[in-house]
């Protein structure tokens, strides 16, 4: 199948026509788009399944990050030529969301200058070398382990190139720190995923493989004594990137009609209502006990506070043990599969999914996450990993995660990351034909429908209808909203620490480590918090119109077939393939 044929698929309602010289036209840059991404960077080829640069290493020194930029600008120039009207639909909306990926990353690389000020984007590049190679059985374990040898010998470079090109004065500690954590995790995705399996090999292999994994280590240790005794000491950055890069930010990595201020506007609405939705399901779960808040008709807001929280304390009570966080996960998934499976809810991909420990070099900034096979890594096993408690943490610190991630919340990350959520809409992605649209898939789209799915879970009576498992699911729905929040308001607004955990444990009642937690991840990301609940706005407004102009014929299979049909594009375009409407692209969109 060609790398941009047209879909074919239920829900496309308006006649793509015949190709036109244009539609080729953009084939053929398409194409060459890809290959030229793959060879600028090995790892994401790797990422996406294309394994034939397995042993190479992105070069992000000033000559290679010069390289990169020229050939995105030589092919968007190339692009903004195509005439947006000559283009079949399906072309219209893969070269809209090519255009963005290019400035996108143009302005990254001129404007924003992550790779002078963020050494995350270095530790993260090092570990995904190595594990996106080894993770996935894709070939024989002596070819990985040959591609990751190959890739250990050329690490050390990478390292020094991270150093060359950090500037501590513009590093802000809180990246600084967080990258120390990471790199130390290199060592380990080194030592037990690597190392422990090169028995395999020939012994001329195996000693190649040692010699390269030994200098690694020793460049990894160089490294991590340059980020505790340069770079944390001198970073004096400053996180916060301020209303003017951020709204830029936001506009690229959202591709949404919504802007900063509508966003706000609608977050703080929807703080009120879900907080009567979790006010009603609490007053009912206490009815009745003793000892508990009053739940008057008409609460004050102290009133409110108080019963919400004495009914999440009863789940939060209701907590695994230190060591079985990654049982339970395991646990959720199968009933989430199986309440899905009874429901036939949506069509189920064939790929398994598999619950794994998350590597150590990916820990610090998340709990959890779906680990999906690139697009053209066909049959493989999706990954929701999930991170285990650290060793050196202090009881009360485990406490509080654990309360956070009680069992019903673990039920709850499950349907998020794997079943209907990550794991089932990114297999359905990647079946879609255009391997342009399934590589550049949109983050809002994916957390979105990942967050849509919890609600329809609960919705469906998930968990036999239980009221605290749905008041849980309304907390983490309560938590997307305020991330969306707390994104802004501690990038252009300057909300203080302190400030931001009132919000995050008092509004949205959140555990104070969860809550600590968080404040590093919108300390060192940006732009990606709304995504949840801009994304998740979005797929129900979809819904909501499939079901007024379906009627009758509206069915959950139906309807979450056809809108995961299109891969992963922004909301919009998925709408506008579902209902025939207009693509909304022009020549001026892509100029």
């Amino acid at each position: 199948m060609g790398l941009l044929a047209a879909a074919g698929l239920p829900g496309s309602l308006a006649a793509q026509g015949a190709p036109t010289a244009a539609d080729a036209a953009f084939t053929a840059l398409a194409r060459r788009w890809l290959k030229t991404t793959a060879v600028l960077s090995p790892v994401w080829a790797t990422q996406i399944g294309d394994h034939t640069l397995d042993g190479e290493l992105d070069d992000m020194s000033p000559a290679g990050r010069a390289a990169a930029a020229a050939a995105k600008r030589a092919i968007l120039a190339d692009l903004e030529a195509i005439p947006a009207q000559r283009l079949t639909r399906t072309n219209q909306i893969d070269a809209a969301i090519l255009a963005n990926a290019l400035r996108f990353d143009l302005w990254t690389e001129d404007v924003l200058q992550s790779w002078v000020w963020d050494p995350l984007i270095y530790s993260a590049l090092a570990g995904d070398a190595l594990y996106s190679v080894m993770a996935r059985d894709f070939a024989p374990l002596p070819t990985r382990l040959s591609a990751a040898t190959a890739r250990m010998e050329k690490l050390p470079k990478l390292l020094s190139q991270a150093r060359t090109n950090l500037d501590p004065a513009r590093v802000p500690k809180v990246h600084a720190q967080t990258a120390a954590t990471q790199n130390r995790g290199l060592a380990s995705l080194v030592t037990d995923l690597i190392v422990s399996q090169a028995g395999v090999l020939a012994p001329d292999d195996r000693r190649r493989l040692e010699a390269a994994s030994a200098a690694l280590l020793h460049a990894v240790e160089e490294h991590q004594r340059w980020l505790e005794t340069t770079l944390e000491p001198s970073a004096g950055g400053v996180f916060r990137l301020g209303a003017k890069l951020y709204d830029a930010k936001l506009a690229f990595a959202l591709e949404s009609s919504l802007d900063r201020r509508e966003i706000r506007r609608r977050a703080e609405a929807a703080v009120i209502a879900t907080r009567r939705e979790m006010y009603a399901i609490a007053a009912g779960v206490l009815a009745g006990r003793p000892g508990v808040p009053a739940a008057p008709v008409a609460p004050s807001a102290d009133e409110q506070q108080a019963v919400i929280q004495a009914a999440l304390d009863l789940a939060a009570a209701d907590h695994p043990g230190p060591d079985q966080v990654v049982d339970v996960a395991k646990a959720s998934l199968v009933q989430a599969t199986d309440f899905v499976r009874s429901r036939d809810l949506i069509t189920l991909p064939a790929a398994p999914v598999e619950v794994i420990l998350m590597p150590a070099f990916r820990r610090g900034v998340a709990v959890a996450y779906c680990d999906a096979p690139g697009p053209l890594d066909k049959g493989q096993a999706t990954f929701y990993a999930v991170s285990p408690l650290p060793d050196d943490w202090t009881p009360a610190h485990a406490l509080s995660f654990l309360r956070e991630y009680n069992r019903r919340a673990i039920a709850d990350i499950a349907t998020h990351e794997a079943m209907p959520g990550h794991y089932v809409q990114l297999a359905h992605s990647s079946a879609y034909p255009s391997t342009l649209r399934a590589v550049l898939w949109s983050g809002v789209f994916v957390e979105g429908w990942a967050v849509y799915a919890e609600s329809m879970m609960a919705e469906e009576g998930f968990l036999d209808g239980d009221p605290l498992y749905r008041l849980v699911v309304l907390k983490t729905k309560l938590r997307s909203i305020t991330n969306a929040i707390l994104d802004q308001a501690v990038h252009v607004d300057g909300l203080s620490r302190e400030d931001a955990l009132e919000l995050m444990t008092v509004t949205a009642f959140q555990e104070e480590g969860e809550a600590a937690g968080k404040w590093v991840r919108v300390s060192v990301t940006s732009a990606q918090l709304p995504s949840y609940f801009v994304g998740s706005e979005e797929h129900w407004d979809i819904r909501r119109e499939a079901e007024k102009r379906w009627g009758p014929s509206f069915g959950l299979k139906r309807y979450h077939n056809a809108v995961l049909a299109f891969g992963s594009p922004p909301a919009r375009f998925v709408r506008a393939e579902m209902f025939g409407e207009s693509v909304g692209v022009s020549v001026q969109a892509l100029a």
